[in-house]
């Protein structure tokens, strides 16, 4: 990497406004981890069968090395662009915009599949019937209210970020909790313990795979380096939204498919079966009757409505904020830097919207939005990887840069973590079709463009500029 300190002060249209309790960054983080658990049950289900909780013990375990890692990082560099500034002053600009682009085919997809979600559970529980295209133009308003809330102070958003995380928390545990007690919970449930029906691939076991596929729902803990900027507390404290949301959000799953798995729920998830595809602590609810069917929907505003919807803020607000870096620090044009009165990223916020509601179209006009969706978690192991790289990369370059939290065991750490993210990202490979990988080739295609257009315009006339523990350093 050829690099030299600059006095070149980084090119700021305005800043964001630091006004973020770590309360707010956590539920953004957490909001964004908690995933689709009251849609995408049967999915989990599917691949670990009875043992899913073990299976989200362990994969709770597994991401914690690669969430400490960044709890070092995010305090080093304390500006919006996580991935994008650790990645190029570990190894260059090049590894910053791959990375970025790589953690944001993650983020990207998120709020036109979740709304999607939310209409789908609206139609499902009020029984209205329709057409895909009206579900497509309801879910396009909801992400405009979205867009509108996006733009407002962040703090609006961070307070329903939280009440939604609590409602939504508070659902699961409540239904775990009712499941257990519920006179069907039984132990036999659990026979076939380690059961999947995750699609088979070079002999490893299936439940295995399965296991590897589970990184999706614990998406969401790098978010916090999108957030850090805004944050009004010390930045020694940011690790606690980071290992804190992954730690929360692991514990609500296991119990809740503590819960769940004791149910006489596997006849739902076969082929044919009442739940495949979806909603099966709903539809095990509506098959026991009587007053469970209240508490299916008052657990689908819990587990889908307000879940569903708190993972859409917290990937839309850190998705903006991505933007915004890549703008600020020469990766875009310097439009996407600039902020409306409310200290919010303008353009970037545009962008999501188009973007959104282009996916939700192309959902209805073939493959290409739910052959995408499959790739996301290799994505962002992959941009898990190399930023592992970077780590193990600045912190033998420059031993000077302290950071306000000390990792534990170090450089095992961090090589453990690195491993974790490829192993990881080798199994979200398994069993995927060619479509998933012709939606993948067309999304880094066109980052190929973009890339291609900084390296042979853009920065041979201004260079990429980044805020180090040494000061703002052009690269």
């Amino acid at each position: 990497m050829n690099k030299e300190n600059s006095n070149q002060s980084q090119p700021t249209q305005s800043k964001l406004n630091r006004s973020l309790k770590l309360i707010y960054v956590y539920a953004i983080a957490a909001g964004a981890i908690f995933t689709f658990i009251g849609y995408w049950d049967s999915i989990f289900y599917e691949y670990c069968g009875s043992g899913t909780f073990l299976a989200f013990i362990l994969m709770t375990l597994l991401i914690l090395p690669i969430a400490f890692v960044y709890c070092e990082m995010a305090p080093l560099f304390p500006k919006a662009g996580g991935e994008l500034i650790y990645n190029t002053v570990g190894i260059n600009k090049h590894f910053g915009f791959l990375s970025a682009w790589l953690i944001m085919a993650a983020w990207i997809a998120v709020p036109p599949a979740a709304v999607m979600a939310i209409v789908q559970w609206v139609f499902r529980v009020t029984g209205i019937s329709s057409n895909f295209k009206v579900i497509e133009i309801i879910a396009a308003v909801l992400l405009i209210v979205y867009f509108i809330l996006s733009l407002q102070n962040v703090e609006v958003a961070g307070k329903i970020q939280l009440v939604m995380l609590i409602l939504a928390i508070s659902g699961c545990i409540i239904a775990s909790l009712a499941f257990i007690f519920s006179g069907s919970w039984s132990l036999s449930n659990f026979s076939n313990f380690f059961d999947s029906q995750a699609k088979p691939a070079l002999g490893i076991p299936l439940w295995i795979i399965g296991l590897g596929f589970l990184i999706t729902p614990f998406f969401g803990f790098e978010t916090v380096p999108q957030m850090i900027e805004e944050g009004d507390f010390e930045m020694k404290d940011s690790n606690k939204a980071i290992w804190g949301s992954v730690v929360s959000c692991g514990v609500v799953y296991a119990f809740f498919f503590v819960g769940l798995g004791g149910m006489p729920v596997k006849a739902l998830v076969e082929k044919g079966g009442a739940a495949n595809g979806g909603f099966l602590a709903i539809t095990m609810m509506e098959q026991l009757g009587g007053g469970w069917k209240v508490g299916a929907v008052l657990f689908g505003i819990c587990a889908i409505l307000c879940a569903i919807g708190t993972c859409l803020l917290g990937f839309w607000l850190s998705t903006v904020r991505l933007l915004y870096a890549m703008g600020r620090s020469n990766f875009l044009p310097k439009s996407f830097a600039k902020l409306n009165k409310h200290h919010q990223p303008i353009l970037p916020n545009i962008m999501l919207l188009v973007v959104s509601i282009v996916f939700l179209i192309l959902q209805n006009s073939g493959t290409f939005m739910n052959d995408f969706f499959n790739l996301m978690s290799f994505a962002c192991a992959c941009a898990y990887a190399i930023t592992m790289i970077s780590a193990i990369r600045i912190h033998r370059k420059h031993s000077n840069w302290k950071s306000d939290y000390h990792l534990k065991g170090g450089n095992f750490v961090r090589y453990l973590a690195l491993i974790i993210s490829v192993v990881i990202a080798f199994f979200c490979t398994l069993g995927q079709g060619i479509g998933s990988w012709v939606s993948l080739a067309v999304y880094m295609g066109i980052g190929l463009i973009l890339w291609l257009w900084m390296v042979v315009i853009k920065w041979r006339k201004t260079k990429v500029v980044i805020d180090t523990p040494d000061g703002p350093t052009e690269f």
